[in-house]
């Protein structure tokens, strides 16, 4: 007698890096579960997905991103074009809601999404307002450490850790006092910190600050377990001397179990990232750190004129072009991180940070769908950093769809990238199906723009789903 289910993929690899697996075959899905994993040729479905080869991954979780929309001002991104709508089943957003807006980011953002959203609260009352612009708001007179444990024990379900900083600029003004606050909330709470290195506010006139002594300060406040964010940064952080080299203070807190993210941004540095990882210093998770500023498109033009002088040629908010999870993946794969750790770095690593490996991480029998299918595409491609340092890359990871809880979501954000403007020369031929896919994308993203609850891209996805044949017709 043939099976049913409510959801199959057909004909996928299924790579999961926690199981071990990497191997052809179908997943069938059932009550929002993943009910079986194989060769399930008599296997009959209410919706049907041809994954005709493409990978099907654990959930993706960007672990870094603001997507407080509409209360950070630009600065936050709909969360579903970051999240599924961009082959991504979860999202963290970094700072964006505080303790005294929590509950207008639980309402319009992660109730309106379909897109698994938390945060990791801010240290300020204030929030990631216009991304931190205002420095005076950030000083320890706007921080409450007692309504940032209060915030986050009420809203456990959503916050799972702190965001804070430590960088030159907010250092020349009140050393670390806004860290030490943060940390002490944190150690009630019994959830790491997250922490920014590298310069976000310029320093205060007159005072000059030297990284390392802002590293020197923070490393007896940190414990296993917290983050630190943007290794790869080519702003002054610390994480490298002068020379170029590691600085044995970030070797220290490394070895001592302190983690790092990735937190792509705009800012990257290849050469930063090839010196990091050439010391054997791997971050733990990846996150893309997408915002309204460094996404062309997102912000609008006047925030250039906030930030940056009107006779500065140069915006260093404006990135190239869109960007996405799934291309910091790539840009690790290029830099030599195997594989199966990249995909840890965007799935299982995320989901042991945020306590969700129950839900997120594995495809294993039995826990919720929450599925990224992606295309491993082969070809010759050509990545730029911010500095404009170029990496070739042999294989791209680009999405297809999301699946959260058994919903087929297609990858049409207007976020991802244009692959044909990253494809190398040597593989102008050899990438023609991703630029296909690229094109239809393109053409999906031009409708006009949804509301967070608004159906339009599963309506899409449905169109890709193949048509079940009648009883006794099994495919």
């Amino acid at each position: 007698m043939d099976r049913q289910c409510d959801l199959l993929i057909r004909n996928a690899r299924i790579f999961d890096p926690v199981l071990g697996i990497d191997e052809s075959g179908d997943i069938a899905v059932s009550d929002g579960r993943i009910a079986l994993i194989g060769r399930l040729g008599r296997m009959r479905a209410k919706k049907l997905v041809a994954a005709d080869g493409a990978t099907v991954l654990p959930g993706l979780i960007d672990f870094h991103c603001h997507v407080f929309e509409h209360v950070t001002g630009d600065f936050g991104i709909n969360a579903d074009l970051v999240g599924v709508r961009s082959g991504v089943t979860a999202v963290v957003d970094q700072g964006g809601a505080s303790a005294i807006t929590i509950a207008a980011f639980r309402k319009f953002i992660a109730e309106a999404a379909r897109t698994r959203t938390y945060c990791f609260v801010s240290t300020y009352l204030a929030g990631g307002m216009l991304g931190h612009k205002y420095v005076d708001l950030y000083g320890p007179w706007g921080v409450d450490a007692e309504a940032i444990v209060t915030a986050a024990r009420e809203n456990s379900d959503l916050i799972r850790g702190i965001k804070a900083h430590a960088e030159p600029g907010g250092y020349s003004r009140w050393k670390l006092e806004p860290l030490r606050l943060a940390i002490a909330a944190a150690r009630q709470l019994k959830v790491p910190v997250y922490v920014h290195l590298g310069t976000l506010w310029s320093q205060a006139k007159g005072v000059a600050v030297a990284p390392e002594e802002v590293l020197r300060e923070m490393e007896p406040l940190l414990e296993p377990g917290d983050i630190l964010a943007h290794p790869f940064t080519r702003f002054p952080s610390g994480v490298l001397t002068p020379q170029g080299k590691v600085h044995p203070i970030i070797r220290d807190l490394y070895d001592r179990g302190i983690r790092f993210d990735v937190g792509r941004g705009s800012h990257i540095s290849f050469n930063t990232a090839r010196r990091v990882l050439d010391s054997g210093i791997v971050p733990f998770t990846v996150g893309a750190d997408l915002h309204g500023y460094n996404v062309r498109g997102c912000g609008k033009s006047w925030y250039k004129d906030i930030v940056v002088p009107k006779d500065d040629e140069e915006d260093e908010f404006t990135f190239v072009s869109p960007y996405s999870l799934q291309h910091a993946m790539t840009e690790m794969l290029a830099l030599g991180v195997p594989f199966g750790d990249v995909v840890k770095m965007a799935s299982a690593n995320c989901a042991a940070t945020l306590k969700i490996e129950d839900e997120f991480g594995s495809i294993e029998v039995g826990r919720p769908a929450n599925l990224s299918i992606v295309d491993v595409v082969s070809g010759h491609w050509t990545l730029k950093d911010s500095t404009g340092v170029t990496l070739e890359a042999d294989r791209l990871i680009q999405p297809r769809m999301a699946i959260r809880d058994g919903e087929v979501i297609q990858a049409d954000s207007p976020l991802l990238p244009d692959l044909q403007k990253i494809a190398g020369r040597k593989g102008a031929r050899a990438n023609t199906h991703a630029k296909a896919r690229s094109k239809a994308r393109t053409k999906a993203s031009s409708q006009p723009s949804r509301l967070p609850g608004d159906r339009g891209a599963h309506s899409i996805a449905r169109a890709r789903e193949v048509k079940q044949p009648g009883p006794g017709r099994e495919r």
